[in-house]
């Protein structure tokens, strides 16, 4: 992303790209009320929508009619100077619009995240914030869709605030300490009260990344791997699941021998259902290399459905998957090639479906939308870390006030330094201190006119 400039207005299309109703074009900059004053008569008044006729800034001919919005700084998205067109979504209006604006002396195409970028520059939103719009837009369910807004409005900035104060108070008490320190019973007492402070402060920071990573999971989608051995009915319920012909489906063993994945939203949950390879002894390289991809997805996955043929007289997991059975839920498929009266005898917890007939294919969504229910409900506390970022900042937090209440209190100069050093990476969780490192691979993720 170019560096930022007072000189620099920029201007993008912030709806998708083709054909479509309504487009909107944004403009920020120092000079985005240039707009007004060269491309419609007369001036709109600031936030009001306005209906009028866009002409182009050089010769005046009419390019399109639409609304306008108008947002002087600091009031606005990005903190500066906005303009906002609606105008009909044609490719043709669209390009002669952008083409105009072109042409008006120090505008020039936004980067891809430069509007969110600008808006963080000019204190509108910190990096959770900016996080949360990203997974806002990206949302392709109802739980990712309220996770991310939580974040984007500012639910994880309020909790990380609450413990930076704490932790800023705690702080001046320990200095105070330190200052007193020809006071015994002053710096003593002072340091007793920053310290209890932290205590109940790494509890609850502890209990926060003691969550099974469910925002991480949520946002990136809960993971269910079909394995078993071949000829289950992997492939076909994978197809019977996603109603469409994702896998290729034979009775020839081995058929399968890459990892195939389809999304859902099952229940507003997003999930990632990966059909793999069949485990079975074999000599050939190929298919030991699709068994291999096989059990790396398994051990990966949040949840294994284990297929199994409903002549099988026993069910037995892989060795590799034995410490993993409490991730395992058994699926016998097939259930249209039982005989009538012998009923196969399934653990409690087992589901009896056909892929072929649909027979039980209900009832194994809902067990899966359940499962996964379970494991990302928000269970009361909706503002939760999403990404590896702010996990790996919370831990560095967490690791520097358990060595603060591990050390010696006799060493207070030490016991402060603990302190600003967790202080440092709540201040790069929120963007407080600086953060260029991971500034450009943030605001990169999002689309252009965002």
């Amino acid at each position: 992303m170019p560096p930022l400039s007072e000189s620099t207005t920029i201007f993008a299309l912030s709806t998708a790209p083709g054909r479509a109703g309504v487009a909107l074009i944004r403009v920020s900059g120092p000079r985005a009320g240039q707009v007004l004053n060269l491309m419609m008569r007369p001036r709109p008044k600031p936030r009001i929508a306005s209906a009028r006729t866009f002409i182009h800034p050089v010769d005046s001919r009419p390019l399109d009619k639409g609304l306008v919005i108008w947002f002087p700084g600091p009031r606005s998205f990005t903190g500066e100077d906005v303009v906002e067109l609606m105008l009909h979504g044609g490719r043709a209006v669209v390009s002669a619009v952008l083409d105009a604006m072109g042409e008006i002396h120090g505008f020039r195409p936004a980067e891809a995240g430069e509007f969110a970028r600008r808006a963080f520059d000019n204190g509108k939103l910190d990096l959770t914030e900016a996080e949360g719009l990203a997974d806002l837009i990206d949302a392709e369910t109802e739980a990712q869709r309220r996770q991310a807004l939580c974040q984007a409005t500012g639910g994880l900035s309020a909790v990380i605030e609450g413990w930076r104060a704490t932790l800023i108070d705690a702080l001046a008490l320990v200095e105070a300490a330190i200052d007193f320190s020809d006071e015994a019973d002053v710096g003593e007492r002072s340091f007793a009260q920053g310290r209890a402070m932290m205590e109940t402060l790494e509890s609850v920071i502890g209990h926060y990344l003691d969550d099974s990573n469910r925002g991480e999971i949520l946002r990136d989608g809960f993971r269910v791997a079909l394995a078993g051995p071949p000829n289950v009915g992997k492939s076909s319920l994978l197809n019977a699941l996603a109603r469409r012909p994702a896998a290729i489906v034979s009775e020839e063993a081995g058929t399968t021998r890459d990892v195939i994945e389809v999304r859902l939203d099952l229940g507003g949950y997003p999930v990632i259902l990966s059909d793999t390879a069949g485990i079975r002894q074999t000599e050939l390289r190929i298919e030991q290399e699709g068994i291999r991809r096989t059990l790396e997805t398994a051990r990966a996955a949040d949840l294994i459905l284990w297929l199994v043929d409903p002549a099988a007289p026993e069910i037995q997991l892989p060795l590799d998957l034995i410490p993993l059975a409490d991730r395992v839920l058994i699926v016998r498929n097939k259930a249209d090639l039982i005989k009538t009266g012998m009923p196969p005898a399934l653990p409690d917890d087992s589901v009896l479906l056909s892929a072929k007939t649909g027979q039980g294919l209900d009832e194994l969504t809902a067990r899966l939308a359940a499962i996964a229910k379970e494991r990302l409900d928000d269970r009361g506390q909706p503002a939760v870390l999403t990404n590896a970022r702010q996990r790996a900042l919370v831990n560095d937090v967490h690791h520097h006030l358990c060595v603060f209440l591990k050390g010696s209190p006799h060493h207070t100069e030490l016991r402060a330094e603990d302190l600003r050093r967790a202080a440092h990476a709540l201040g790069r969780l929120t963007g407080r201190i600086d953060v260029e490192d991971v500034l450009d691979q943030i605001f990169g993720r999002f689309c252009i006119g965002k």
